[in-house]
């Protein structure tokens, strides 16, 4: 049996959002958890300025809670953070990743694009995150369509089958992450959007952080084109981001 649990393992207090979240997912089969993407660390939290540094944490508006991090909420739901055998990553950011070092036994699945360019030494990038040197494997370019969209299948020795999409744009390597639950197809799109409202108004001050942050905004523009005409042409499979807070409240209901 699958289950699915949601966690916010991140909050930004930014001028566009008072209460920005770092959704992320983990997924329980059998004994097995896998979790798609990390949030802030604990070892984070407890050496901020050390791992993160006090300019980024002004710059993006970290508030920090032990208790929100991916550790203490898989503990909390009773299960053990040692069975989270894999975490499949959209991008290196560092409120992506933190999470990393409290599970250093994890294998770290990314896309190669990413996964070079952090290793290129792009200034955008933390290298604390990795500095525990996890396992890491990488996808390459695939042949595999899902609606449209190239798909790379994730090597995870589980029922479920997990597929990183290219979504470039925010970053040369960001992917989405998509699978299959009893309901339908999940397509969790992590920062191709920061808000779904981006999707519908071009003029909310959103698109403009959006806007900054991206590496290359024109292929992140022509990624929300691709998930807008998803969502219109298949409504039954459901998108959602990484910081929309809504998005986050409505899976917790």
């Amino acid at each position: 049996m699958t289950q699915i649990h949601h966690l916010n393992c991140v909050k930004i207090v930014s001028p566009v959002n008072d209460n920005v979240c770092g959704h992320c997912l983990l997924i329980q089969e059998n004994d097995k958890l896998i979790l798609i993407d990390t949030g802030i660390g604990l070892l984070d939290i407890q050496n901020p300025e050390e791992r993160i540094g006090q300019q980024l944490i002004d710059m993006v508006g970290y508030h920090f809670d032990e208790n929100q991090t991916a550790i203490k909420q898989i503990e909390k739901l009773g299960l053990d953070p040692a069975k989270v055998t894999d975490c499949i990553i959209s991008h290196l950011d560092n409120d992506h990743i933190g999470g990393l070092a409290d599970l250093p036994n994890a294998t770290v699945h990314v896309g190669i694009e990413e996964y070079k360019s952090f290793l290129s030494g792009n200034p955008r990038y933390l290298k604390t995150p990795l500095s525990h040197n996890p396992t890491i494997k990488t996808y390459e370019k695939s042949d595999f369509d899902w609606f449209g969209f190239e798909a790379r299948k994730v090597s995870i020795d589980t029922e479920t089958e997990f597929f990183l999409i290219p979504l470039f744009g925010h970053t040369l390597g960001h992917c989405g992450v998509v699978f299959k639950t009893e309901k339908g197809w999940l397509f969790y799109i992590a920062d191709a959007y920061y808000m779904r409202i981006e999707l519908t108004d071009t003029n909310h001050p959103v698109n403009q952080l959006a806007q900054m942050r991206a590496e290359d905004n024109n292929l992140r523009l022509n990624t929300l084109d691709k998930i807008r005409n998803l969502i219109n042409e298949h409504p039954e499979i459901e998108v959602f981001g990484y910081h929309d807070i809504e998005e986050f409240n409505f899976h917790q209901n």
